[in-house]
């Protein structure tokens, strides 16, 4: 498996920081999938803004169904989370 140096929650400050933070109270942690975008804090808030979108605007799919595919994607993907 790849390794990627991430920034630790702890070590972390500034835009990162918050956005940490804004994880911590939207999940109650910060994934990992989340923490190896730590070196570029612009990448890691659009690709949040992104599934944001994805999974919670306006869409003719309800939010389990959205739930479902993302799922079913990662997991015939081989994604781990």
């Amino acid at each position: 498996m790849a390794w990627i140096e991430t920034i630790s929650e702890q070590d972390a400050d500034g835009r990162l920081k918050r956005q940490y933070e804004a994880g911590i109270k939207r999940a109650g942690r910060v994934y990992n999938i989340i923490r190896i975008m730590s070196q570029n804090p612009e990448t890691m808030r659009t690709s949040m803004g992104l599934y944001m979108a994805t999974m919670l605007a306006e869409s003719p799919l309800s939010r389990a169904q959205r739930e479902m595919l993302a799922t079913v994607v990662s997991r015939t993907n081989g994604c781990h989370y």
